[in-house]
C-alpha cells in the first residue's frame, strides 16, 4: 500500500496497489459541493415553513427550480405534512400560526373578513365562529380546507368598498369589515331578514346576534350612511342608524 497513489480532490480516479487491487480513491472536493448544494437547499425548505403565509404553486416552483423535479418537490412536501394544501395551486407552511384571515383574503379575492368572524375578531359577539365568513365582489363560494372552512358572500362593487379596513398582529395584515360594515353585512346578507322598526332592529342586534360593544369599540354611524346611499337594504339601515343614535 506504501505506493498507492492517494488524493483529496479532483476526480474520483482508479489506483492499484503492488499486488493490482483497484482502490477508488474519495474525491473530497465533490462531496464538500454536493453537502453545499444540499444545504442550501435545506434552507430553502427551512425558510419556507418559516414563513407563515400563504404561497402559490409558482413560487414554489420558482424556489425550488434547482431540483430535478420542483413538482415531486412539492408534492413530497404536501404528502409529508410540511405545506398544507388549501387548493389547487396554493400551499400554506405547517407552522403552529395560522393565518386565517389572510387565508380568507387570498383563497378568494378581492375579498374582506366580515360578518359573524369580524363581530367575533372585536369581541361583539360571544359566540364562537365555526367558518371564516367573508365578503366578496365574485361570486359566493366556499372552501372546506385542512385548517378550516372559508366562505364567501356577493356584494356589488360600490357597497363592497365602504367601511373595510386594514388590521394586523405581529405576523400579517389583513383586511376587515369595521365594526359598522360588519353589522351592515349582517343586515345585508341574511337571507330573508325584514327589520320594520326600530323595535324590530333593537331585537335583532341585542337578542339575534347579540351584540355587545366592549368599551374600545364605537360605531361609525358615517359608514353606515354611506351603506345606505349605496342603496342596500336602505330602510333597515335606516333603523340601525336610529338605533345607534339611541344607543349613545
Amino acid at each position: 500500500m506504501s505506493d498507492t497513489k492517494r488524493s483529496l480532490a479532483g476526480t474520483a480516479d482508479k489506483y492499484t496497489d503492488n499486488n493490482s487491487t483497484p482502490i477508488i480513491l474519495v474525491d473530497f472536493a465533490s462531496i464538500f459541493e454536493y453537502n453545499a448544494n444540499m444545504s442550501a437547499k435545506s434552507t430553502i425548505t427551512t425558510q419556507i415553513i418559516s414563513t407563515p403565509f400563504p404561497l402559490t404553486y409558482d413560487y414554489l416552483k420558482e424556489r425550488y427550480k434547482d431540483y430535478h423535479s420542483p413538482k415531486d418537490k412539492i408534492s413530497r412536501l404536501a404528502a409529508e405534512g410540511t405545506l398544507i394544501r388549501l387548493k389547487k395551486g396554493f400551499y400554506l407552511p405547517a407552522t403552529d400560526n395560522k393565518p386565517t384571515e389572510l387565508v380568507a383574503n387570498l383563497l378568494l379575492g378581492p375579498s374582506y373578513v366580515s360578518l359573524e368572524t369580524a363581530l367575533s375578531y372585536y369581541g361583539m359577539i360571544p359566540e364562537r365562529v365555526y367558518a371564516v365568513r367573508s365578503v366578496t365582489t365574485k361570486r359566493s363560494k366556499a372552501y372546506k380546507t385542512p385548517i378550516g372552512r372559508f366562505e364567501y358572500l356577493t356584494v356589488k362593487e360600490g357597497y363592497f368598498s365602504v367601511g373595510v379596513r386594514s388590521a394586523s398582529n405581529e405576523f400579517y395584515r389583513f383586511l376587515i369589515a369595521s365594526p359598522e360594515k360588519a353589522i351592515c353585512d349582517m343586515i345585508a346578507l341574511t337571507p330573508g331578514l325584514k327589520i320594520q322598526s326600530l323595535k324590530a332592529m333593537r331585537e335583532y342586534i341585542e337578542e339575534d346576534i347579540r351584540i355587545d360593544l366592549p368599551e374600545e369599540v364605537s360605531l361609525d354611524v358615517s359608514v353606515i350612511k354611506r351603506v345606505a346611499e349605496t342603496g342596500v337594504k336602505r330602510r333597515e339601515m335606516s333603523f340601525l342608524l336610529e338605533y345607534c343614535a339611541g344607543a349613545k
